[in-house]
């Protein structure tokens, strides 16, 4: 129950799906827990449930898109809880299924906006108070489809390897200053996301479309949130001290292909 005991961190999208889930574990193992979300009402839900069980979280409003809004919150989360340990950057966003030769530029832009511009604007302002701090861990949300390609959501495909890259390029820049980054790479997890893109997608019956896709994966079935979130834990906590630069795969299998 002490696993990142004495830690701050911040979970952006953490209001709904994987990033609920997050911010649930890392609260339940000690954390002081910031959420960032546009989500007001399920964020300040989430936070006032952790506060009433004993925990300590904090929701924040924040769009990732917006480097004001986010170097705001960041600053205001150091001041509120003395510092930041612990940078999840899970908000995203899968966007519009059209191909390559389909897709506008607008549609292409917002995924880049939420999935790689969020996660350098986080980035950008939470390693100053790491560095000051003396280290810390940097937890970035990628995909599968940062690994391995599909026929389908390309503007999501090329967000996610963006994302990798950026985790691993950051591990190498920051290690000096003791701040270890890594990212995690789920399979397709049960999500209001997800849910979302497979009625995107035209999919008429979701508990078949669900079972479709789960059997993508060897294990025959789709991960659920806590299956991320306990991923997460191990790289906010300081039992992954040597793990930097890193790619967590948790994903039933669905790459071992």
């Amino acid at each position: 129950m002490n696993r990142v005991q004495g830690k701050t961190c911040i979970v952006t999208g953490g209001a709904v799906g994987i990033g609920h889930a997050c911010v649930q574990r890392l609260a339940e193992e000690g954390a002081a827990v910031a959420i960032f979300d546009r989500m007001d009402g399920e964020g300040q839900a989430l936070a006032d449930a952790i506060t009433h069980d004993g925990g300590n979280a904090r929701y924040w409003h924040v769009d990732v898109t917006r480097e004001a809004d986010v170097a705001r919150a960041i600053d205001e989360v150091a001041d509120h809880f003395g510092g930041v340990d612990v940078l999840v950057n899970n908000a995203g966003i899968s966007g519009s299924t059209k191909l390559t030769h389909e897709i506008s530029e607008a549609e292409w832009d917002l995924v880049q906006a939420v999935n790689v511009k969020g996660v350098l604007f986080c980035c950008k302002h939470a390693i100053p108070h790491m560095r000051r701090a003396g280290g810390g861990s940097i937890i970035n949300l990628s995909s599968i489809y940062g690994l391995v390609g599909a026929a389908d959501v390309p503007a999501y495909h090329a967000s996610k390897g963006a994302v990798r890259l950026m985790s691993k390029t950051d591990a190498m820049s920051y290690a000096p200053d003791r701040i270890r980054v890594n990212s995690v790479h789920p399979g397709y997890i049960w999500t209001p996301m997800v849910e979302h893109h497979l009625q995107a997608s035209g999919a008429t019956d979701i508990d078949a479309a669900r079972a479709e896709v789960g059997r993508l994966h060897p294990l025959g079935h789709m991960g659920d949130a806590d299956d991320i979130a306990w991923g997460v834990v191990y790289l906010a906590s300081d039992e992954s001290k040597f793990v930097t630069g890193a790619e967590l795969v948790i994903d039933g299998g669905y790459t071992a292909h």
